[in-house]
């Protein structure tokens, strides 16, 4: 289960090689995403076949490192090419996590209202 403290989701564009370890995944934040490795956030990558990802996640005094194969199907993976990595809700990676896409047109909308009548 994924730590619950975390405020952002970003996903690494592309296929990602996940043999790439902690350090490894750190880099790729920090370098090519330009972000902090460190910060309360979740970094998603995938691999070429959609089938496996890795969830990198920064915990008081150290790195965790989620990991899941899918035995049949594949993740509902972005293509967007264009940037290095996009962020994404919690509830989004909850739906990506389900094998589905992470817009779900149908899905009812976030009230920000917080005020009892």
């Amino acid at each position: 289960m994924i730590h619950p403290y975390y405020e952002r989701v970003y996903l690494a564009c592309g296929p990602t090689d996940l043999r790439k370890s902690i350090d490894g995944l750190a880099v790729i934040v920090k370098e090519s995403f330009e972000l902090d490795p460190f910060a309360p956030a979740l970094f998603v990558f995938c691999n070429r076949n959609k089938d496996k990802l890795k969830i990198l996640q920064w915990d008081n005094n150290g790195f965790w490192l989620y990991y899941k194969r899918l035995e049949t199907g594949k993740f509902s993976w972005p293509d967007d090419q264009t940037q290095e990595s996009k962020m994404i809700s919690p509830r989004q990676l909850r739906w990506l996590l389900d094998g589905l896409p992470i817009q779900q047109k149908q899905a009812h909308s976030e009230v920000k209202a917080r005020i009892i009548i």
